[in-house]
């Protein structure tokens, strides 16, 4: 009988019990990388939503759902002969003692952390171009990322090139630009295709925007959604305590509310 355990040789035993052919869990044996890959993004996730809803014990077990991720993609990988799990801890574990140099080296020491990360891609852009490369500069920017972090590592790169705006004051220009293209495109009638590209060619930029602030995109949406359900959980619960619900109530009023609830909530 399989029981709890600290042990990380326990987990990958499970795993390997699990996808044995003959007597393991039929979902799990006819799963691939590809049928895998949509839940490792939905666990990275939620390790966030633990993280921003500062729930401790939630996280312990959202870290293991993501641990069970890696044991998972590790387990087919050596069932096909690619690699196996301990494979995968030499590589991060070298790719770290690589990158930090002035912990486990003999490099010079880093002062603070923004010197760190410029380190740190000093170091992936060399290996970038130790590699055999693809044929452009963003073609191994990887399509499987949330679009708005892609964007962000899109324009990273260019960056990288000296394709970049030198200034936040400079994006912000472009941002009133692309809002006023949307505006004309649809005085002009465009098509909802037209309208789509406009619409992403603003949020490709807010994306730069962010990253010219350094605020982290991805992060501050999720804050904003958070927001967001805070202060309509307020208002539904300031409408039940006058015995009446939102389909009931008019536009006018929800925007008074939505004001107030911007001082409560």
């Amino acid at each position: 009988m399989a029981k709890p355990s600290r042990d990380i040789a326990d987990l990958l035993e499970i795993m390997r019990r699990l996808r044995d052919p003959d007597r393991g869990c039929p979902w799990d044996v006819e799963q691939t990388f590809e049928t895998i890959a949509p839940y490792t993004i939905e666990e990275a996730y939620e390790v966030a939503g633990a993280i921003e809803d500062k729930d401790w014990p939630g996280l312990k077990d959202e870290l293991g759902d993501l641990l069970l991720q890696t044991v998972y993609h590790a387990r087919m990988a050596e069932e096909a002969g690619l690699f196996a799990f301990g494979d995968v801890i030499e590589a991060i574990t070298g790719k770290m003692i690589a990158r930090h140099p002035h912990v486990f080296g003999e490099g010079a020491a880093v002062a603070d952390a923004a010197t760190q990360t410029v380190a740190w891609e000093d170091h992936k852009r060399r290996k970038r171009a130790a590699k055999p490369q693809k044929a452009g500069l963003l073609d191994d920017v990887s399509r499987a990322l949330p679009a708005l972090l892609r964007a962000e590592k899109l324009q990273k790169r260019l960056a990288s090139v000296g394709f970049d705006w030198n200034s936040a004051e400079r994006v912000l220009e472009k941002v009133a630009e692309e809002a006023g293209e949307i505006v004309a495109a649809r005085e002009a009638g465009a098509s909802q295709a037209e309208l789509e590209g406009e619409v992403g060619d603003l949020l490709f930029v807010i994306a730069n925007l962010a990253r010219h602030l350094k605020v982290d995109p991805e992060a501050a949406l999720r804050a904003t959604n958070a927001k967001v359900m805070r202060r309509w959980a307020w208002i539904e619960t300031e409408l039940k305590s006058q015995g009446r619900m939102a389909p009931e109530t008019s536009l006018e009023e929800l925007e008074a509310l939505w004001l107030e609830a911007k001082t409560k909530a």
